[in-house]
C-alpha cells in the first residue's frame, strides 16, 4: 500500500522527519518496504530558469541553426545554439544551463555540457515541452508569457509538486491501516507512548454538513441484509463535473492514483483518506429514484465501467434501481450509471458490505480493486456516515451543487463492540516486559479501546470496530507491543536451546557450497516471490501453469513455471536504481500441472548476470559480462559437485546451450531475449544460467567418491594451432578428442582463436593446450609425439583441418 507523506502529515499533531517517520512506521509493525522521492515532473526541474532571448542570428555553418544570446537573470548573457524553427528575441522560454540535468518524456535523462556546434560554443539549451517532461510536443521551444520574470526558477513557475511516498508491506489483518487517517492513528499511539503526551490524529471536521433542501429523495431497499448490514446514501444536484483542483490531482497522483474528475476523484480520495469506499451514482440514471440492494438470477447480463460485459452470480450482490443492476455491490460500478461531463445530480453511496461476499464476487469475475480489497478485510462500519458527510461536504466544496436529500440509513442490526478480558500477568508473560497499567490504556485508548472495567489484576476493553481481527488477549497484547515498538522487545541474556548434532543431508550441503562459491565470484543471494504475474507469460505456458484461485491481486495470479521472470524483476529494479553491475544467484521451486489435481514443484538453482565485472579502473578497464561468463560459471558449479564429463548441446531455438552429465538434461545457460528483456524494460544483456538442482542432488547421490594419490610423476604441455571452418565449434573439437580414446590425456583447453582475411575465406584459427600424464612413469617425447599424431590425425579427417606448423 502507498502513502504519501504530505498527506499523512495532515493528519499529525506535528511534522516529523520523513526518514524518522519512516523508522517509526516499520517500528509499529507497517513495515516500509521503499521509500522515495515524488515529483509530479521527473527531476523537479531542477537546474531550469526562465531566460530572455536577447538575439537570435542565423548559424554561419549550418541552415537550420541559429546563434542566441539569452539572459537568465544573474550573470553574463549565455550563448546557445538552438535548432528550434520558433525562436525569436524578446521571447521568454525555458534554459536548461551546463550541468543542469533534464528528462524527457522519453529516453534516458540528459545532463547539459559546454559544447562545440558545428564549431560554435553553446553553454545550454532551450527546452521544448517534450524535453521538459511537460508533453509530448517537439514542434519548437516552449514560449512563455512575457510577463514572466527572467532568472524564475522552472520548478517555480510550474509549480512543481514535491512529496514522499511509503510502499508499506501490510499484513491481511491490518485493514485498520489501509487509509491515511489509519495510519496517522498509529503514529499518533506510538507518540503518546514515546513522548509523554497524549497526541490525537486530526479529523477533518464533518461539523457544517446539512441538507439544503429534499428535491431529490430516494427510496433505499436492501433486500440482503446478511451481506449489506449497512447500508447509507444522500443526493446531491447542481453539481459540476470538471478537472479536480491541482491539490486533489497532486495527492491522488503521488500514491499512484490517475485523476479522472472531480467526483470520481473525491470518493478515491475519502477513500484513502479514511479507507471507506464510496460509490456515485448519476441520479439522472436511476429509474424509479428508487435503490435496491439485491442479488439477481444466474446469468443475469451486466456491463461494467470499462464497458465488458459479465453473467451474474446469483451469490453477487447487487446494486438495482426499479428496472436494473446498477453496480456490482463494493467491487465494480456499471457503464450506464457511470459519472460523466454531462452529469448534473449524484447519489452518494457508503455502505459496509460483507467481507466473504465481496471477496467471492471479486475474485469469481477477476475484478480487483481498490473499494474490494477493503471491503473483503472489513472496513470500519461506524465510519460510514462520516466518510459520506465528509466526501459531500467536499463536493459541495470543489463542485459546487446542494445537498438535495436527508440522509438514507439503513442499518437495521447496529453491531456491537467486542469486548476483551486482559490479564496482566499474561501480558508479562507474552511480551516478556512489565507495563505500568496507565501505560497500557495510553496506548489501547490512542488506538480507539475503550476501557469497561478495571481491576487489580485485568482490564476488559471495547475493541474499536476499525479493528475486526481482534479478539483475543494474544490480540491486545500484539496491539501494545507494536506500539512500544518491536525493535524495543527485550532480549534475554541468556538462551536455553538444545543444540542440533545431525549432519547436513547431501541437499542441504550442495546447497551450502554452491552458495559459497558463487558469493566468492562475487554474485549475491536473492530470494523472489513464487507468486508471479501471469501477463509475462505466452498462452502456451501458461496451458501447463497453476493459476490462483484465491490471488491477493491482479498482479499476482500465478504460481511461477519460470525462473526467469522474477530475476528479471529483481534486475530491473535494482537496474532503474543506477546499481548496474549485477551478478544475483536463488535458489527456488517452479510449478506446473498436467491436470486437475496433478501438480509437479521443480526446485532450480538460477543465475542472473548483467553489466560489468567492476568498475574502470586506472589500470584496468572494466570488461562487459558475456556468454562464456555463464557458460563458465555453470560448468564451474557442476565440476564442483564432482561430475567432469559435461556435454553441451547448441539451443537454437534459445540462443544457448544445455549441458547434461551422463546423458542426463541439469540445465541450460542462454541469452535473455530482447523481447523478454522489453517486458521489465531492461536494456543491457542479460544472461541467465538455469540448473536443474533436484537432478544435480539425485545424480550427486549416485555417484561414489574416489581418493587417489597425487601422482609423483610430471605432466607435460604441447600446443597444437589449427585452421578450421568458422562454423567448428569446441564441442566438435572435444568430440574428435574423446573418439581419440587417449587415456593420458588428462586435459584439453582452448586458449586462443584468431580470425584473418590470410587465412582464407570463413577460416579461423584455434590453439589449444592438451596436458599429458601418466601415473607410472615418465613420458618420453616419442609417446607425446605419437599422442599428438593421433590427434593431428583426427583433426584432418573429421574436422578437414590444417596444422599451422
Amino acid at each position: 500500500m502507498t502513502i504519501s507523506y504530505n498527506w499523512l502529515s495532515e493528519y499529525l499533531p506535528e511534522k516529523i522527519d520523513p526518514e524518522k517517520l519512516s523508522r517509526i512506521l516499520t517500528s509499529i509493525g507497517l513495515e516500509v518496504e521503499s521509500m522515495e522521492k515524488y515529483q509530479s515532473v521527473k527531476g523537479g526541474l531542477n537546474g531550469l530558469v526562465v531566460g530572455e532571448v536577447l538575439s537570435c542570428e542565423q548559424h554561419p555553418n549550418a541552415d537550420k541553426l541559429k546563434l542566441t544570446t539569452v539572459n537568465i537573470g544573474s550573470g553574463d548573457p549565455l550563448k546557445i545554439v538552438c535548432g528550434a524553427p520558433n525562436v525569436a528575441v524578446g521571447q521568454k522560454v525555458i534554459v536548461a544551463t551546463a550541468g543542469t540535468t533534464i528528462f524527457p518524456s522519453s529516453g534516458e535523462p540528459l545532463t547539459m555540457k559546454i559544447a562545440k556546434i558545428r564549431g560554435e560554443e553553446s553553454f545550454g539549451m532551450l527546452c521544448a515541452e517534450d524535453e521538459l517532461g511537460l508533453g509530448e510536443s517537439h514542434a519548437g521551444i516552449m514560449i512563455l508569457p512575457k510577463e514572466v520574470k527572467v532568472g524564475t526558477p522552472a520548478s517555480k513557475y510550474f509549480s512543481v509538486y514535491e512529496d514522499y511516498t511509503y510502499e508499506i508491506g501490510l499484513t491481511p489483518n491490518r485493514m485498520d491501516a489501509m487509509s491515511h487517517m489509519g495510519v496517522a492513528r498509529d503514529v499518533c499511539a506510538y507518540l503518546t507512548r514515546h513522548n509523554n503526551g497524549n497526541f490525537k490524529y486530526k479529523t477533518p471536521s464533518i461539523n457544517g454538513f446539512k441538507a439544503d433542501n429534499n428535491h431529490l429523495p430516494f427510496n433505499v431497499s436492501v433486500e440482503n441484509t446478511e451481506a449489506a448490514p449497512r447500508y447509507t446514501g444522500i443526493s446531491i444536484s447542481n453539481i459540476t463535473v470538471t478537472a479536480s483542483p491541482d491539490w486533489l490531482q497532486n495527492k491522488l497522483k503521488s500514491i499512484g492514483l490517475r485523476p479522472i474528475n472531480n467526483i470520481v476523484d473525491i470518493t478515491n480520495f475519502v477513500l484513502h483518506e479514511t479507507g471507506q469506499p464510496l460509490h456515485a451514482f448519476d441520479a439522472a440514471k436511476i429509474s424509479g429514484n428508487s435503490i435496491v440492494v439485491k442479488n439477481l438470477p444466474e446469468g443475469t447480463p451486466f456491463i461494467t465501467l470499462d464497458n465488458k460485459e459479465v453473467k451474474l452470480s446469483a451469490n453477487d450482490l447487487v446494486i438495482c434501481n426499479t428496472k436494473e443492476a446498477m453496480c456490482i455491490a463494493g467491487v465494480y460500478g456499471g457503464l450506464k450509471s457511470g459519472i460523466n461531463d454531462n452529469t448534473k445530480s449524484i447519489f452518494l453511496e457508503s455502505a459496509y458490505f460483507h467481507p466473504s461476499t465481496i471477496r467471492k464476487t471479486s475474485m469469481r469475475h477477476g475484478l480487483r480493486t481498490d473499494a474490494a480489497a477493503r471491503f473483503e478485510k472489513g472496513v470500519d462500519i461506524s465510519s460510514t456516515l462520516y466518510a459520506l458527510k465528509r466526501a459531500a461536504l467536499l463536493i459541495k466544496e470543489i463542485a459546487g451543487g446542494e445537498i438535495s436529500s436527508d440522509i438514507v440509513d439503513v442499518y437495521p442490526l447496529p453491531k456491537e463492540r467486542v469486548q476483551v478480558a486482559l490479564k496482566y500477568h499474561y501480558l508479562k508473560k507474552l511480551s516478556g516486559k512489565n507495563y505500568h497499567h496507565d501505560a497500557i490504556m495510553n496506548v489501547l485508548e490512542a488506538l480507539g479501546f475503550e476501557k469497561i472495567k478495571e481491576t487489580p489484576d485485568e482490564v476488559w476493553v471495547a475493541v474499536p470496530l476499525s479493528k475486526p481481527d481482534i479478539s483475543l488477549p494474544a490480540d491486545i497484547v500484539e496491539e501494545i507491543l507494536r506500539i512500544d515498538g518491536l525493535d524495543n522487545i527485550d532480549i534475554p541474556t541468556s538462551i536455553h536451546i538444545t543444540p542440533s548434532i545431525d549432519m547436513l543431508s547431501l541437499k542441504e550441503d550442495t546447497h551450502e557450497k554452491i552458495a559459497g562459491f558463487l558469493v566468492g565470484q562475487g554474485f549475491n543471494e536473492i530470494m523472489t516471490n513464487s507468486i508471479t504475474n501471469s501477463k509475462y507469460y505466452s498462452e502456451e505456458v501458461l496451458a501447463s501453469s497453476v493459476k490462483m484461485m484465491n490471488s491477493l491481486s491482479a498482479d499476482l495470479d500465478l504460481m511461477r513455471p519460470s525462473m526467469l521472470e522474477t530475476g528479471l524483476e529483481c534486475l530491473a529494479y535494482n537496474l532503474n536504481r543506477k546499481n548496474t553491475n549485477l551478478q544475483f544467484f536463488e535458489f527456488g521451486k517452479t510449478y506446473k500441472t498436467s491436470g486437475p489435481g496433478k501438480y509437479f514443484e521443480e526446485e532450480h538453482l538460477a543465475l542472473y548476470i548483467t553489466g560489468k565485472n567492476h568498475e574502470d579502473e586506472w589500470k584496468e578497464k572494466a570488461k562487459q559480462y558475456d556468454f562464456f561468463r555463464a557458460k563458465g560459471l555453470a560448468q564451474s558449479i557442476i565440476t564442483l559437485c564432482g561430475f567432469s564429463n559435461i556435454k553441451f548441446v547448441t539451443l537454437e531455438n534459445e540462443g544457448g546451450i544445455s549441458f547434461s552429465v551422463n546423458k542426463k538434461y541439469l540445465g541450460k545457460v542462454i541469452e535473455v531475449s530482447k523481447g523478454a528483456r522489453e517486458k521489465f524494460d531492461i536494456k543491457s544483456s542479460v544472461y541467465f544460467v538455469d540448473i536443474d538442482f533436484q537432478a544435480l542432488v539425485a545424480l550427486k547421490e549416485k555417484e561414489t567418491i574416489l581418493y587417489k594419490e597425487v601422482s609423483r610423476f610430471p605432466s607435460v604441455q604441447r600446443d597444437l594451432a589449427m585452421v578450421v571452418d568458422k562454423s567448428i565449434i569446441f564441442e566438435n573439437i572435444h568430440a574428435v578428442i574423446k573418439k581419440s580414446n587417449l587415456s593420458l590425456l588428462k586435459e584439453t583447453r582452448l586458449f586462443d582463436i584468431f580470425e584473418s582475411e590470410k587465412l582464407g575465406d570463413n577460416k579461423k584459427s584455434l590453439a589449444i593446450n592438451f596436458t599429458f600424464l601418466d601415473e607410472q612413469k615418465t613420458l618420453t617425447d616419442k609417446e607425446i609425439d605419437s599422442m599428438i599424431n593421433k590427434l593431428i590425425q583426427g583433426f584432418e579427417k573429421e574436422l578437414n583441418a590444417e596444422i599451422r606448423k
